[in-house]
């Protein structure tokens, strides 16, 4: 059946129209009741996956790569911008450490999920369970364009992504609700832990100093630069990526694009173009994220979702493996328990969820869970990619 839209204008037009009328319906007052369960972006992914699949547009497209190719570089380079080393390092350190405990956690936990359930994904995935795994690993540790970079980087194909999506919904959300259930308790858990909250009052007051230094409206020449960097960067890395060697069999062509797009993006964020960030770069950056997430549910196949329920045995258990430590972590350094939400929220939701966790515990703080959920961003190309080196040999072994 030929889809109703076939141009790469025409779908865009489409996906554009899709977002922007699931942005309106999450302000409803009575639709975005919905979105209190399910997030957005979980609706990101699949209604243009009901859209492709019912003909209305294609599976294929030349757009879907000029945006996998294109505005996820452009993405990272955006979101990496805006994060600001000095003021995480300021956040002090139960949550940094606990942070970087979330982020060692799933790191290792995947291989190990993987070495003890992976026997029991079908058969016929071969190496697209651990593929598929790898860019889950990037989702948990940075967010949706982590997720699609290490799943382009090892090969994994558009409906093991689908399947790793429903994984993701499926294991993060239920964690998501616990750490809310801490946020209504933490006085309680914080008093029976002996936890020092000094540092998240001082971090309360800095937080509200940073955003007022940096508020400004957007304008031309700010969006502009914006554009320039962004595209620029991707330019560079293009290019770059092509005189570099691969390095074994985890980075590559495009894998070198993310990595080089990432350093120049951490790097700017020292110079002054970081300013940028108060006129709006990581919400131009999250534009082309949405973009890119939709346009992969396009590109995915629903009746493949169908092998999905091994790999959220794997999913489940992975995160168990990470809540485990980073509380054993918590307890042992005495921390407030918003540091362990948040910090475990910033790996594994990013910045789409960790703010909305670091506000259930006081609304001032939101702010820290986006700057340790844009830190991820930082992290989740280079950790998820050592996670994904190790579910191959986890895999070779299996095999």
């Amino acid at each position: 059946m030929r889809p109703v839209f076939t141009s790469s204008l025409s779908v865009l037009a489409v996906l554009l129209c899709v977002l922007s009328a699931l942005f309106a319906a999450e302000r409803h007052p009575l639709l975005g009741k919905v979105f209190r369960y399910v997030p957005l972006l979980v609706f990101a992914y699949f209604v243009p996956t009901l859209l492709s699949n019912t003909g209305v547009i294609p599976l294929e497209s030349e757009l879907y790569t000029f945006i996998k190719k294109w505005l996820l570089p452009a993405s990272l380079a955006l979101l990496t911008l805006s994060v600001d080393v000095r003021a995480i390092v300021k956040l002090g350190r139960p949550a940094v450490a606990l942070f970087l405990t979330g982020t060692a956690s799933i790191v290792i936990g995947g291989p190990l999920a993987y070495l003890a359930l992976g026997r029991f994904a079908p058969e016929s995935m071969g190496d697209q369970a651990w593929k598929g795994l790898a860019a889950l690993a990037g989702s948990w540790i940075g967010g949706g364009a982590n997720f699609v970079a290490i799943g382009e980087s090892v090969g994994t194909s558009s409906s093991t992504l689908s399947m790793m999506v429903v994984v993701d919904v499926a294991v993060a959300n239920v964690w998501m609700a616990v750490l809310l259930w801490f946020a209504g308790r933490e006085k309680s858990i914080d008093e029976r832990l002996g936890a020092d909250r000094t540092e998240l009052e001082r971090v309360k007051q800095s937080i509200a100093d940073y955003q007022a230094s940096v508020a400004a409206p957007t304008t031309l020449p700010a969006l502009l630069q914006m554009l320039a960097i962004a595209f620029g960067a991707t330019a560079v890395a293009t290019w770059a990526a092509t005189v570099l060697p691969p390095v074994g069999n985890i980075i590559s062509g495009f894998t070198w694009v993310v990595i080089i797009v990432t350093a120049i993006g951490l790097g700017l964020s020292f110079t002054p173009l970081r300013a940028l960030e108060g006129f709006g770069a990581s919400r131009v950056g999250s534009v082309f994220l949405y973009l890119l997430v939709a346009s992969i549910g396009a590109h995915a196949e629903f009746r493949k979702v169908v092998d999905a329920p091994a790999l959220v045995a794997v999913g489940a258990l992975w995160m168990v493996f990470h809540a485990t430590l980073l509380l054993l972590v918590q307890r042992w350094m005495r921390a407030p328990i918003f540091f362990a939400a948040v910090g475990s929220q910033a790996n594994v939701g990013g910045a789409a969820s960790a703010p909305i966790v670091a506000a259930a515990f006081h609304p001032a703080l939101a702010p820290v869970g986006i700057l340790l959920a844009v830190a991820g961003y930082v992290l989740g190309t280079y950790a998820a990619l050592v996670c994904a080196a190790l579910l191959e040999q986890v895999h070779l072994l299996m095999h």
